[in-house]
């Protein structure tokens, strides 16, 4: 009986045991969030706030953030916040993208806090988010079902033309090539490339557009007397994102002249002036090789355009005499991170080199030409032009210093 007493005792007392036992107690009730927000200062900064107490001394905060980027497995990064240790903080960090590199807007930002005191009480906040907007405008949009115009400058039928072309252009990359999008797209559309420029970090002064793959998100530069560029740059940029969508997740990259080709293929026939280039350059068999204008294009404007002027006819030459099945075959190879002439072998049965001669072949021209023009090693003629004063000038210094040591002896 007495046994059975005292095991009634130690049932009833663990209960209480458990609730007086300090290490088990909630951290929350030590440590308090009294205020956590983000403001973002679009396009270069976010500035994460936080304040809080606790019973005794806060020694660690440390900021987890992740942002809406697509990956294959989800991803955070975190940060060590300084602040100065107390009973009572106030904790803040800026996400300084001038460092980083930029977002596109519109992406969201989940973010928690990780906070410590001198106990050992650890407490994680609730994940907020922030959204990346450009709220320097006042944004509109029209839908359909996979595309999202956002403007703010123009009337409804500017955005419509913007909306039919991006729509037209991914038909066509489904019928000529097979790739479709995997995910809705946001297309931006700046009134200039001006008010472009101003929301994008460090960008080129030639850039017209960019395509956030990773994002599903193009942001474009298009004003009101440009409409027929823009439908054409829209198209082109809705190219690239669709393609890297496609080949998510792979181990390499595309050769240059297929990433360029398929997005020239989505803006529909070559642009006139364009065609008249290559037409030019077939005729006097001046082109650039398919392996010189694989990795990157020359800086050369001109050479530039004929660069993304072959690369159409090269897509357009592999769709016409293999189909779009193989293209999409291809696509899935490089994914696998394969290199440029071991995708185009297990795909075609030839290499760089051997799509080169069938290409030049149906254009009626006979092998290559060497060296290829304007390009010795994949330099461009105003980088070859420079080597060639700076070696004469290095020669006549060498010159002059030997003359005078001569002398001095």
């Amino acid at each position: 009986m007495k046994r059975l007493s005292l095991l009634l005792m130690l049932f009833f007392a663990l209960p209480v045991l458990h609730i007086l036992s300090p290490a088990t107690s909630l951290a929350q009730d030590e440590i308090t969030v009294i205020s956590s927000d983000a403001q973002a200062q679009f396009p270069t900064a976010i500035t994460f706030r936080l304040e809080a107490e606790a019973t005794t001394e806060i020694t660690d905060i440390d900021l987890e953030y992740r942002t809406s980027r697509r990956s294959l497995i989800p991803v955070s990064c975190r940060v060590d916040v300084d602040f100065t240790p107390g009973q009572r903080v106030a904790a803040s960090w800026i996400w300084d993208m001038l460092e980083t590199g930029g977002l596109p807007p519109g992406t969201e930002i989940d973010y928690w806090w990780l906070i410590e005191d001198a106990a050992g009480h650890q407490i994680e906040t609730s994940s907020a988010t922030i959204e990346f907007d450009d709220l320097s405008h006042d944004w509109q949009s029209l839908a359909s079902d996979q595309v999202t115009i956002l403007w703010y400058k123009g009337d409804l039928s500017f955005a419509h033309q913007l909306l039919d072309a991006a729509d037209e252009a991914l038909e066509r990359l489904a019928g000529e090539v097979g790739v479709t999008l995997e995910q809705p797209v946001k297309i931006y559309i700046y009134a200039s490339s001006g008010d472009l420029q101003g929301a994008l970090v460090y960008p080129q002064e030639w850039t017209g557009g960019v395509a956030f793959s990773d994002y599903s998100t193009i942001v474009i530069g298009v004003s009101l007397g440009d409409l027929t560029w823009g439908k054409r740059a829209i198209a082109h940029e809705l190219g690239h994102l669709v393609v890297h969508q496609e080949v998510f997740g792979s181990y390499g990259d595309l050769p240059t002249w297929l990433d360029e080709g398929l997005a020239m293929d989505a803006e529909g026939e070559l642009r006139s002036d364009l065609q008249g280039m290559l037409n030019a350059a077939i005729a006097h068999d001046d082109l650039f090789s398919v392996r010189t204008i694989a990795s990157s294009f020359p800086t050369d404007p001109d050479e530039a355009k004929l660069s993304y002027a072959e690369s159409y006819s090269l897509v357009q030459f592999l769709i016409d005499n293999y189909g779009s099945d193989e293209i999409l075959a291809l696509l899935d190879v490089f994914k696998e991170g394969r290199t440029y002439d071991d995708a185009l072998l297990e795909v075609y049965g030839f290499d760089m080199d051997g799509l080169n001669a069938l290409w030049r072949d149906s254009l009626g021209l006979g092998p290559q030409p060497m060296p290829t023009p304007g390009a010795v090693s994949g330099i461009s003629s105003p980088y070859i032009a420079l080597i060639v004063v700076v070696g004469i000038l290095g020669i006549l210094t060498i010159y002059f210093v030997l003359s005078f040591l001569r002398r001095v002896r």
